[in-house]
C-alpha cells in the first residue's frame, strides 16, 4: 500500500472496480496482482476469497456470476499464474458467463522478466475477450470497457494490467463513470410478423409438436409464456441440459433432450413432427447430431439464430427474436385464428411421464459389498435435500445418473457444469455459488476423480467459512473411461485408482466428513448437517460396474 497516500494505479484501479459494483472477488495473489488485491480487501472492504489454485479462483467467479447474474471477478498473476486458468476461462466463455479477470502482467519497461508471457493469444483462444492496459492515461477507460463488454456481450474479459503501470502515479485525480451508466436500455426484439405467420401455419399442421427451451428462455424469463403457447397447441415441453428443471412441474414436461433424455422422451422425440427450439443452440449434444428428432420440421427462435452450427443444419425456419416476445406473438396469432390442439397429449402420457420421473432407470444390477447402487442413492439424495437449495453437478459419468434422477428443482437452482466437457470444474463453481448465496444451501454432486483434481479447495472452504454440502460419488476411478473400456472389451484397470477415504481428507482439512456405504442414510445425515452449520462432505461409495442409462445406450448399444 502507498505509504505516502499518493494516488497511483493501484488506487484508481481499486476505485474503478468498486464503482462497477464489485463487492466479492476470487483470487490467487502473486507479484503482479498482490498489492492491488490487498487494497481491494483492506481499504475498500471487498470480500476476497483466496483460492489455492488459479483455475479454481476463475471457476469460483464463474459460479458467482451464474448464481447472481452479476459480473464475476477473479484475479491471477502473470505468466504461469495466467496459464493455469485456461480451462476455467474456456468453460466460462462457452457458458456465456459475464466475468472480468484482473490479470497482472509483466512490467512493460523490463528488458527481461522470467514470468513474461503474451496473455492476449491465450485469452482469445479460449473464447474470452482480451483488453490490455497500455498506458496510465487509458487505464480507467480500459477497465470500463472490460466491464461493459462482460455485461453487454455476456462473456469473460481478461484485463491485462502490467505491474509497472499499477505502480505508476496518477497525479490528475480519478473521475470514473461505471459501465452501468452506458448500458443500452434492455429490449425484447420482436419477431418478424411474416415469420410468425409461417410458424403458426406449421403449428396448425403439426400432430406431435415439441417446444425445446434452452438458457435463453431462462434469461428472458419466458417459461410461463412458452407454457401457455404449449398448452394452446398441445406441444410437449423439453429443455436443453443447461435449462434442466424448467418444466419439471408441468405434467407434459418430458425433461432433458439429447444424451440424457429418458426412454419416454426419446419416443416422443422420434414421433415429433415439429420441433420449436427457443433460446437453445440445438447443437450436437441437444439434438444428438440431428438424429433425436429425424422426422421433424425444425424452427429456431433465438437472438442469434444460426443456419449452420457445429457442422449441423440447425433449422428449417429461423426467427430472430427475444424468447418471451416471440412466444407471446405466436400465442396471440393462434388465439386470433382460433387454433387449439391437444397434440400428442393424453392422460396416459401424463401418467407415464410421472412414472418415469419417479423411477427413471429400473434395470437390475448386482451390487458389490460395501457399495451402493448410485441410482437409488441419487433418488434418496434428491428427496433429502430441500428443493430451494442450489444443486451444482459436474459432467463426468455420474452426471448421467444425477441429472436423470434429480427432479423438480427450478432451473435457476440447477447448474450442470459441462460447457467444455472438463472434469474438475464443478467443485470450484459450487464454491462461487455458495459464496454468492451465503446461506449454506448449496449441494455439489461430483465424482471422486473430478474432486481429486482440486481437493485442496476444501481448505479454502474451511478458511473462508463457506458453508456447503458435497456429495462425492466415489467409484474409485474415472468412471467414464472405466465403462467405455468395458464396452469395448478392454480391461478397465488403467482408469481405476482406488477409493481412498475422501471423508477423512475432508476431516483433515477441518470439515465434517462421512463415509456412506449403505442406502437409507441421507435423511438422517442431512438433519445432522443442518444442526452442525458447517461445510461437510459425504463420501458415497458406489459400485463401479453400474453404467448410467445414457452410457448403456451410447457405449453398450442398449435400446
Amino acid at each position: 500500500m502507498n505509504a505516502n497516500n499518493e494516488l497511483n494505479g493501484y488506487e484508481v484501479l481499486s476505485q474503478a472496480f468498486v464503482a462497477e459494483g464489485v463487492d466479492t472477488m476470487f483470487a490467487l495473489l502473486g507479484d503482479a496482482n498482490m498489492y492491488w488485491g490487498a487494497i481491494m480487501a483492506q481499504k475498500y472492504g471487498v470480500r476476497v476469497v483466496h483460492a489455492r489454485h488459479e483455475q479454481c479462483a476463475c471457476a469460483m467467479a464463474d459460479g458467482y456470476a451464474r448464481h447472481t447474474g452479476k459480473v464475476g471477478v477473479a484475479t491471477v498473476t502473470c505468466g504461469p499464474g495466467f496459464t493455469q486458468i485456461m480451462t476455467a476461462l474456456t468453460t466460462a466463455a462457452r457458458g456465456s458467463i459475464p466475468m472480468v479477470v484482473f490479470a497482472g502482467d509483466s512490467p512493460t519497461s523490463a528488458a527481461w522478466y522470467v514470468q513474461q508471457l503474451e496473455l492476449g493469444p491465450l485469452a482469445t483462444a479460449t473464447g474470452a475477450r482480451y483488453l490490455p492496459v497500455k498506458s496510465v492515461d487509458r487505464m480507467l477507460d480500459t477497465v470500463r470497457e472490460a466491464f461493459y463488454t462482460a455485461r453487454q456481450e455476456r462473456c469473460p474479459v481478461v484485463l491485462g494490467v502490467p505491474m509497472d503501470l499499477q505502480k505508476a502515479p496518477f497525479p490528475w485525480g480519478a473521475e470514473y463513470s461505471p459501465s452501468t451508466e452506458l448500458m443500452p436500455t434492455p429490449q425484447r426484439p420482436a419477431p418478424d410478423p411474416t415469420l410468425v405467420d409461417r410458424l403458426v401455419a406449421m403449428i396448425a399442421e403439426a400432430k406431435h409438436p415439441i417446444i425445446l427451451a434452452g438458457r435463453g428462455v431462462l434469461r428472458s424469463a419466458a417459461a410461463p409464456s412458452l407454457e401457455a403457447l404449449a398448452d394452446r397447441c398441445g406441444a410437449l415441453l423439453a429443455t436443453s441440459l443447461f435449462a434442466k428443471g424448467l418444466f419439471d412441474h408441468h405434467r407434459y414436461g418430458i425433461g432433458v433432450a439429447g444424451a440424457y433424455a429418458s426412454p419416454l422422451a426419446r419416443e416422443a422425440f422420434a414421433e415429433c413432427d415439429l420441433l420449436i427450439g427457443v433460446g437453445a443452440g440445438l447443437g450436437h449434444y441437444t439434438t444428438e447430431a440431428g438424429y433425436l428428432y429425424p422426422n421433424a420440421k425444425t424452427v429456431q427462435i433465438d437472438l442469434n439464430p444460426r443456419g449452420l452450427y457445429q457442422g449441423l443444419r440447425i433449422a428449417d425456419l429461423h426467427i430472430k427474436a427475444d424468447a418471451k416476445a416471440a412466444a407471446e406473438a405466436v400465442l396471440a396469432k393462434l388465439i386470433e385464428r382460433n387454433h387449439a390442439s391437444a397434440g400428442a397429449r393424453t392422460p396416459m402420457l401424463a401418467r407415464q411421464i410421472a412414472a418415469m420421473a419417479a423411477r427413471p432407470d429400473a434395470k437390475e444390477f448386482l451390487v458389490a459389498p460395501d457399495t451402493v447402487d448410485p441410482r437409488p442413492a441419487m433418488l434418496e439424495l434428491d428427496a433429502a435435500i430441500p428443493k430451494d437449495w442450489t444443486v451444482v453437478m459436474g459432467g463426468a459419468h455420474f452426471a448421467g445418473i444425477a441429472v436423470t434422477h434429480m427432479y423438480g428443482r427450478h432451473a435457476e437452482n440447477v447448474h450442470v457444469i459441462n460447457d467444455f466437457g472438463a472434469i474438475g470444474s464443478a467443485f470450484s463453481v459450487a464454491i462461487g455459488v455458495a459464496a454468492a448465496r451465503n446461506d449454506g444451501k448449496v449441494l455439489l454432486i461430483e465424482g471422486d476423480g473430478s474432486l481429486m483434481m482440486h481437493i485442496q479447495e476444501l481448505e479454502t472452504i474451511r478458511r473462508q467459512g463457506i458453508r456447503m454440502l458435497i456429495c462425492a460419488v466415489n467409484d474409485g476411478g474415472y468412471g467414464a473411461e472405466v465403462h467405455k473400456f468395458v464396452a469395448q472389451g478392454y480391461n478397465p484397470q488403467e482408469s481405476k485408482h482406488g477409493r481412498g477415504d475422501i471423508a477423512a481428507i475432508a476431516r483433515g482439512f477441518g470439515l465434517r466428513g462421512e463415509k456412506i456405504t449403505t442406502l437409507n442414510r441421507f435423511t438422517e445425515l442431512f438433519a445432522a448437517h443442518e444442526q452442525a452449520e458447517q461445510a461437510e462432505l459425504w463420501d458415497l461409495h458406489v459400485d463401479d460396474s453400474i453404467p448410467s442409462a445414457p452410457y448403456r445406450r451410447i457405449h453398450f448399444g442398449e435400446m
